[in-house]
Formats: C-alpha cells, structure tokens, sequence
C-alpha cells in the first residue's frame, strides 16, 4: 500500500506559512494535493504537522512513501510520473527554478543528485531547485525517518552508518556553508526542504525527476499561488504527457524518422489497450518476419524485408513510449525489453548470414558470427562504462582528478556537445557510436539497394570503427575518472565465473584486466589459425593450449577490480570465451549456423546479467548450472578433442537454453507468484489476511 504525506510543517523562502494557502475553487492547498496524490496512485494520505509525526508515519511504512509540502502548485500528472518513475527507488522533483535563499539547491550529474543543501554550500555548482515533493523507496525508509528526527531537533545530520534503530551521528547546525548536504536545520523554510537535504546528506542515492512541457512551481504567497495556478490551466495536460513519452534526447534516426509520427501509433495502442509487453512481441514479431525474408532473397523479399525491419523499429520505440505514456512500468517489461532487442537484431544477423550463403556470396555465417560477437562484447563495455560513470557522478573529484589532463579535457569537451542540442557537433557525437537506430536503419538500406553481403560488411565496418572511437575515448576518461565499480557489486557473478575458477591460484601484481585480455588472445591465435589452415581438423592438438591460456583469465578472479581500466574485465572475458567457442567450432568443422547458435545462447545468458545489473537485480535463480565461463570452455575443449565439437556445441548450447528458460520461469512467474501467496496467507486463528 502506497502511503501518501503532506508535510505541512515548516515556512516558505520568504518565511511566511504556506499551509494554509487557498485555491481559486476556495479549496486548502494542502487539501488539493492530497486529492492529487490520491490520483497519482497513493492508497492513503496522510498529513503530517510536524516531522516527528511524519518520522513515526514513516516508521510503519511497508511499501514506498509519497511527500510533499504545501507549497507545490502542479499538473498531477507531475505527481503521477514521480510515484511511477523508474529510473530508482527514491526519486526527487527537481526544478529548473532559479536557487533562492531558504530553498535547497541541487547539483546533479546523469539524472543523480550528488550534491543538495543551502545555495551557498554548493559554491555556484547548483543545476536546480528541490521541487518540493519525492518518492523513497522502502530500503530507504530508515534513513528517511533518521533524517527526520534529526532535521526536527535542529541537528544537522551527517554521512554515518545508520545503527539498528536508525539513528545517525548528528552534528550542531551552522546556518552556512557546510558540508556536503549541509543545511540550516533550525532556521527558516519548509520542513521538506530541511527533511530533503537531510536525506541527501546521509547518502542516499536520490534520482532526479525533471519537468518538461507540464507545469509545477513552489509558491510562496496568494499572488504566486494565482500566477501558478494559471499556468497550469493553460498546458494540455494529456496533450503534454503523449509528447513526454517521447525521450527528450534520442537519435538521429530515431528523432527524425521514427519519433515524427510513431505518437499516433502510441495512442493507437493505448485505446486499443494493448500493453507495452504486447507491442515488444510483435515487434519480435516483425523483426522475424524481416530476418526470414534476408534469407530468401531476391529483390522484392530484400526491399520487403527492408520495410518489415523499419516497422518493427518503430514498434520497438513504441513499447517504451506507450509504458511512459501509461506509466505501466514493470521489472519484467524493462527485463522483456532489453532481452528482445537484443535478440531481434541478433535473428536479424541470421537472416542476412543465410542469405549470403544461400545466394552463395560467401560465408555468411562467418560473418554473422563476427558481427553478434563484436556487439555484444561493445554492449558489455557501454553497460559497464555507464556504470562508471554513475558511480563516478556519485563521488567527488580527488585532488588528484579534479582539473588538468586529456581526460579531463574530453569530459569538458563531451559535456559542452551535449548541451548543444541539435547542434551538428551534437548529432555527429551520437551518430558515430553507431546505436541501434543507425545500426537498423544502415541494414535496411543496404539490404534493399544492394544484398546481405553489402549489409553485413557494412555493420562490421562501422561497428569496428565505433567500438575504437568509443573505446579510446573511455579509457582515457576513465584513467582520468579513476573510480572502481566491479568493487561495488558481485564482481563473481558479472564476471561469470565457474566452480572450476575457485581452484585456480589468484594472481595480483598483473590485475584482473591485463590477465582477461592474455586470456583472449590464446583463442584468437586458434581462429586465425583456423581460418587460414586448409585442414583445420588437424589443430584439434591446439586446443588444449588455447584452453590453459584461456584460464589464465580466471587467475585474477580473487584480486581486487579497483583498476581504473577494470570495468573492461567483463566484455574481455565475453571476448575472450566467444573467441573460444568459435576456434573450437571452426577446428571441428561444425557448421556455421551451429556455431551462430551457440554464441546467440551465451550472449543472451550475459544480456541476462547486464539487464539485472541495469534493473539492480538478484543473480538468476539457477546462475550455478550455467557452469562458469571456464567450466563450458572446458567442455568444449573436450568435445573438440575427442572429435565431436558439434555434437559438443549442440548439446551444451540446449543444456544453456533450458537452464536460461526454466531460471525465467523461476524468476519472473514462479517466485513472485509463491511471494503473492505468502503475502495473503491466513493469519491467527480467525484466518483473516494481514492488511
């Protein structure tokens, strides 16, 4: 149950009370938001004189808590969308209002807010204001509560662990500049603002939710409050909500050829009622009917097929849209979504790999293998930079980073682009990295005016071409960034690591970076000798060296990942195992299209990792059966030897397949469904359900 609160306790920036405001309709402020909040999906409102009572309110909350203040005049769809935002658990309205005395400010970097607290204690780095209401999520409660009691009796609370009831390490309020999250806990202002900058000031990972085309203003005095009032009534507000769904910065090929119209298609869906889920499954739906007509061939399947990939482009922007424009956001959607992208594309490349080989162009398979193998390892690299650099907005700059350097120059440069929306500089930035709008949109070009062959070369170049302009460019932003993130999270899990690595001897001088790259070059002499022996049979000798050179990637499992670099460790050991079971296929002359399969099996295995890491999710229920990188290596290894590497590659690729479909089953229907039983599980003799 979703609990609502108005915090009417506190001033305003001026020092005036602001709970007792009146409307045009001669309604209380504070009554109007709670009815708001009731539309934006709370179960129950409460209101709150005093932050103690709030505290208390807050200490029996079971599931994430609404807060406002009384000053907060806005369309309910702004409130509607913070209730559902799915960017974090604890999401605060920030407004692009100038910073004024009494108010807090924020500072935030990539949707985080890393700094909040009086005007002066940010030293002009404020981007916005607190716009007086958030969401906090139910892990953060505690803190919540803590920074209550702690802003109520005029402390200022500071970054210290929280103890079993939730209390802090407070320290006496100066009414200035101070720490980071410093705030003038006895002095002027709403309560929200002081319970809000306390919050920040204890740590707590807080997402910004901006407003765009809609309205909302913190209000001050009955001038304001009418002012407000009328901006409001002059925005559309469903009008304004199908344009949000929208992303605000998207694509060239996406802005431009898709988001130009695909909002009719989005409304078409909402009144058919068809659900997000829904439109992803026929864009599946699309994106196979493409992939079979590259393999067919002739002109009017390529052309036809050109069409279909279009469409179900369009239709893959729309699911996205129509969950922003029906706020229906679910772990599983997300989940659904990433997995179905990255599959539609990848069936895609086996359209074009057959159709190559069937018109007998040339070794399709080979390079359809070659272009899922280099995506997938640049999608674990821009999952994991991303990481880093959330994790790096969360931190402040050392003396050591803090100015001077190339990669403080690139991080200057990148951010000045990006501001410059629209901007030729702008476009090419989020051109030449070569997205998924591009990507579809160069296959669907090239197959129509020329042939898979041309299409599938094309993706390679380009997509070689991209993977060394970005990496270049990360590395070097992030030796200057220097901030560690496989230390912040199960570095065994994403790294994929098996029973076998536990046995291995840790080996730190070299870190776990350079021995994951070592790992994969003892493959990939294998495939290029492979490939260019007549009788690669006879390398089968081979394979068991380029197994032991394989396995040095696990001697630096037990080392700490807290290089600068070694977020790569990830997309190297993906590199590194492809590049294995690829040499091994090659050697024992599997067929291309077992090989294709295969590879397709474990990239959905890793996307599986990285759409968790992305959702803050659990390991996969049975994560153990997938048996490691090195554990399937070594199968391998062994089907190669004795002579049956397909055999070996068709057996463990299903093996992979079935683990991959029951662990979804587990996780997304049995598990939650056996959690739904427990939560309405008879209690007490009488058997009533606990509400």
């Amino acid at each position: 149950m979703t609990l609502a609160i108005v915090l009417a306790a506190g001033t305003s920036a001026a020092g005036l009370t602001t709970a007792g405001l009146t409307t045009a309709t001669g309604e209380p402020l504070a009554d109007r938001l709670a009815a708001q909040l009731r539309l934006a999906g709370a179960d129950q409102v409460r209101f709150a004189a005093t932050l103690d009572e709030l505290s208390d309110l807050v200490s029996t909350a079971t599931a994430p808590v609404l807060i406002t203040g009384t000053d907060l005049v806005a369309h309910t769809a702004v409130l509607r969308h913070l209730a559902t935002s799915p960017v974090g658990p604890t999401v605060a309205l920030v407004l692009g209002d100038p910073p004024v005395p009494g108010r807090t400010a924020v500072r935030e970097e990539r949707g985080q807010v890393v700094d909040a607290g009086a005007l002066d204690a940010l030293d002009g780095a404020a981007t916005g204001v607190f716009g007086g209401a958030l969401r906090v999520g139910v892990d953060d409660l505690p803190t919540l509560a803590a920074a209550a009691r702690a802003a109520a009796s005029g402390m200022l609370p500071v970054a210290a662990p929280i103890g079993p009831a939730g209390d802090v390490a407070p320290m006496p309020a100066t009414g200035g500049a101070g720490a980071r999250g410093s705030v003038a806990a006895g002095g002027p202002g709403s309560a929200v603002d002081r319970l809000f900058a306390g919050l920040t000031a204890l740590g707590t990972l807080v997402f910004a939710q901006r407003v765009r085309l809609l309205v909302a203003h913190r209000v001050e005095d009955p001038a304001g409050l009418t002012a407000a009032e009328a901006a409001v009534t002059a925005v559309d507000e469903d009008r304004a909500e199908l344009r949000l769904s929208v992303k605000e910065k998207d694509d060239f090929f996406s802005t431009y050829f898709v988001s130009t119209w695909s909002p009719y298609l989005v409304r078409l869906s909402a009144r058919l009622r068809l659900t997000p889920t829904g439109v992803t499954v026929i864009s599946v739906l699309f994106a196979l009917g493409a992939a079979v007509l590259f393999g067919v061939g002739g002109r009017p399947a390529l052309v036809g097929g050109a069409v279909l990939l279009y469409l179900g482009f369009v239709l893959d922007c729309v699911d996205g849209q129509l969950a922003r424009y029906t706020r229906h956001f679910s772990a599983w959607g997300g989940w659904l979504d990433t997995m179905a992208d990255r599959a539609k594309e990848y069936l895609v490349y086996a359209g074009l790999g057959f159709g190559v080989s069937h018109a007998g162009l040339g070794n399709g398979w080979a390079l359809a293998i070659a272009a899922m193998t280099l995506q997938t390892v640049r999608h674990m690299t821009d999952t994991w930079y991303g990481v880093l650099h959330d994790e790096a907005a969360r931190r402040p700059r050392t003396a050591t980073n803090a100015s001077g350097g190339i990669g403080d120059r690139l991080n200057a440069a990148s951010t000045r682009v990006q501001a410059d929306t629209g901007s030729v500089s702008y476009w090419l930035k989020r051109t030449v990295v070569f997205p998924i709008g591009e990507r579809w949109a160069l296959i669907a070009l090239t197959v129509a005016l020329f042939n898979p062959l041309v299409s599938l070369i094309a993706v390679l170049v380009w997509g070689v071409l991209a993977f060394a302009y970005t990496g270049a460019l990360r590395t070097l932003r992030a030796r200057w960034m220097w901030v560690p993130v496989l230390d912040t999270v199960d570095a065994t899990l994403h790294r994929d690591d098996g029973p076998l690595v536990r046995w291995l001897p840790v080996v730190r001088p070299m870190g776990p970076l350079t021995l994951a790259v070592i790992a994969a070059l003892g493959p990939a002499v294998l495939l290029v000798a492979a490939l260019l022996s007549d009788a690669p049979d006879g390398l089968r000798w081979a394979v068991p060296v380029a197994l032991l050179v394989l396995l040095i990637g696990g001697l630096g499992a037990g080392a700490a990942h807290n290089g600068p670099l070694d977020w790569l460790v990830p997309a190297a050991l993906r590199a590194a195992e492809y590049l294995f079971a690829i040499a091994v296929g090659v050697v024992g002359a599997a067929p291309g299209w077992l090989i294709f399969g295969y590879v397709f099996v474990l990239t959905v295995h890793h996307y599986d990792l990285t759409a968790r890491l992305e959702k803050r999710q659990a390991a996969p229920p049975l994560h153990a059966a997938t048996l490691g990188w090195e554990g399937r290596s070594v199968l391998l290894a062994l089907a190669a030897i004795a002579g049956i590497a397909g055999i070996g590659l068709a057996t463990l690729g299903a093996y992979l397949l079935v683990v991959f479909v029951v662990s979804v089953v587990l996780a997304w229907f049995v598990r939650p469904a056996r959690s739904a039983r427990a939560s309405v599980a008879p209690a007490g003799a009488g058997g009533a359900a606990p509400r």
